[in-house]
């Protein structure tokens, strides 16, 4: 796939979302510079998987959390 440029500045090659490396990647970059549109695309689940191994702001970090903590509710 090919990402939005307000997301992903590191490349300007496609994106393999099938290696689980580049898709990390991707959902760090779209959590971090995304927009809500860029967000609504993710898959929760997947979020919440990869969440522990991101490198996010810690005030992401935090809201994340914060959903996935209380969604369950």
């Amino acid at each position: 796939m090919k990402a939005e440029s307000h997301v992903v500045w590191s490349t300007k090659k496609e994106i393999d979302l099938g290696d689980p490396s580049q898709k990390k990647t991707y959902i760090q970059d779209v959590l971090t510079n995304g927009l809500a549109s860029d967000i609504s695309k993710l898959d929760w689940e997947e979020i919440e998987r990869f969440l522990p191994g991101l490198n996010l702001p810690e005030r992401v970090l935090r809201l994340w959390r914060f959903y996935f903590e209380h969604a369950k509710r």
